[in-house]
């Protein structure tokens, strides 16, 4: 990535990024770097990897995918 004249070069950081911001960060104010981090793992790990839908991913979380990718293996 990088190369000069590529569109989709950050498309995939900046969608994120943005969403996260909007859906978090924007929404309170931190007083200390310790309960942004918490805040942000929590976000990360318990809404956005398991609950959060994901247009890539056919607009399920990303739990989902992964549990209906292995029972089609599986079957």
């Amino acid at each position: 990535m990088s190369r000069k004249d590529n569109l989709y070069d950050n498309a995939i950081a900046e969608n994120f990024f943005s969403c996260f911001k909007c859906e978090l960060i924007h929404l309170k104010r931190y007083t200390t770097q310790s309960s942004a981090q918490t805040d942000v793992f929590a976000y990360l790990e318990t809404f956005y990897n398991s609950v959060r839908p994901h247009s890539a991913l056919g607009w399920v979380s990303p739990a989902q995918f992964k549990t209906n990718l292995l029972a089609t293996q599986v079957a």
